[in-house]
């Protein structure tokens, strides 16, 4: 169904979709111009109407100045947007995107998504995106929706994914997490989760319906967890000793091993410009989260 309309009758030449390879499929003999023009031309799409398709596609994606070179003449971004331009020339209903920045380098990924997104807005055409990249799905997307051997497990916003994933396979695959196995019993509006022997039960609000006893997953974000020097008076604190530490700039991840050998990413900004850490190799330290910060699961 494609604007209410059943297309499966409809020969797949004439229907209103298009598509961009993820390897952009350019013609290389042809102008960036005649590229662009190109599926306007199989259409017989009068002279005229042509030309003023072709120069609203070039200036919707900056590529004005370009439009008489050859796609081995210019970089990999406009390469891309030429790609997208010619598959937006003829107005299609919806845009099938494969790995549409793939093979882009990491900042040119990044300022191209923005465009991208733009390109969206300005033109209203459906895009169906398919992307292994989490921070692309995650920047460019009004729905997500994450897929395990062809079924799938999560439709919805970016943030309910990441926030309120529906399981455990959702919350390992979006972003970086830490996943504890444990019970679960339910006192005082929320529930105790018994899951290592010598560490106090986790406490997690939830409005998930389990039975006292009832095995269960709580997924916490490393961004929620706190670390500490001195033990904090909050709840879910747990004392483990510095591991490892991944210094990206503006933040510093560390991995935590607490006495029973369990794992804890905890994640910090670095928000003064002093290149010493904190927190060092092998430091005993205490980290915790609140009872809203951790998401139960129950597969």
């Amino acid at each position: 169904m494609l604007g209410g309309e059943d297309i499966v009758s409809v020969p797949a030449n004439q229907r209103p979709v298009n598509m961009m390879f993820q390897s952009y499929a350019l013609f290389p003999h042809l102008s960036v111009y005649d590229n662009i023009a190109f599926g306007l031309h199989r259409n017989r799409t009068p002279g005229l109407e042509l030309q003023k398709r072709v120069s609203e596609m070039l200036k919707l994606t900056r590529l004005e100045q370009f439009a008489q070179r050859k796609p081995h003449q210019i970089s990999g971004g406009q390469r891309q947007r030429v790609a997208l331009a010619r598959s937006l020339a003829k107005a299609p209903k919806l845009l099938l995107l494969d790995e549409p920045l793939g093979a882009l380098d990491k900042k040119l990924r990044e300022e191209t998504r923005f465009e991208l997104m733009d390109i969206h807005e300005k033109t209203g055409t459906t895009f169906i995106i398919v992307t292994h990249d989490q921070e692309e799905a995650m920047t460019v997307a009004s729905r997500v929706a994450v897929m395990d051997a062809g079924k799938l497990m999560q439709v919805a916003m970016p943030s309910e994914i990441y926030e309120n994933p529906n399981s455990v396979y959702v919350a390992c695959f979006i972003g970086d997490v830490t996943i504890l196995a444990g019970r679960a019993a339910k006192a005082d509006g929320e529930y105790h989760v018994t899951w290592a022997e010598g560490q106090p039960p986790i406490r997690v609000k939830s409005s998930l319906d389990l039975s006292v006893g009832q095995s269960c997953h709580v997924a916490i974000r490393p961004e929620k967890v706190e670390i500490h020097h001195d033990k904090p008076k909050d709840d879910n604190v747990l004392r483990g000793k510095v591991i490892d530490i991944g210094y990206l700039g503006n933040i510093s991840t560390y991995h935590v091993e607490l006495a029973n050998g369990h794992l804890i990413r905890a994640q910090s900004f670095n928000t003064e410009r002093d290149t010493r850490q904190r927190f060092t190799w092998d430091d005993t330290i205490w980290v915790n989260w609140t009872t809203s910060d951790g998401v139960l699961l129950k597969h």
